[in-house]
């Protein structure tokens, strides 16, 4: 069984998602594989006392790269990605960059 604050594993921070937070008002983070958009939504108004307005998940493939020799190609896990989209005049403090 799956709780709440089980949920969100990490926020992730790109290029496109610091767009997206400053423009959009969307955060983005990294799920577990089992969470629903419920389970996000109420995993993010819970921990941040924000309102959700919308929530987007995304499954994420992995990535081949050669990590160990040239011949050997080694795929990287892939992951669940939730994109929240927040009520007007809502943040989320601890991902804004320095005021």
């Amino acid at each position: 069984m799956i709780t709440i604050y089980d949920v969100l594993r990490r926020p992730l921070v790109t290029e496109k998602s610091n767009y997206q937070t400053s423009k959009l008002h969307q955060y983005s983070f990294e799920v577990v594989s089992d969470a629903t958009r419920t389970l996000v939504k109420d995993a993010v108004e819970k921990l941040f006392d924000v309102k959700v307005t919308r929530v987007n998940i995304i499954n994420t493939a992995g990535k081949r790269s050669r990590r160990r020799n040239r011949r050997l190609m080694i795929r990287d896990a892939g992951f669940k990605k939730a994109i929240v989209t927040l009520a007007e005049g809502s943040s989320l403090d601890f991902l804004e960059g320095v005021k």
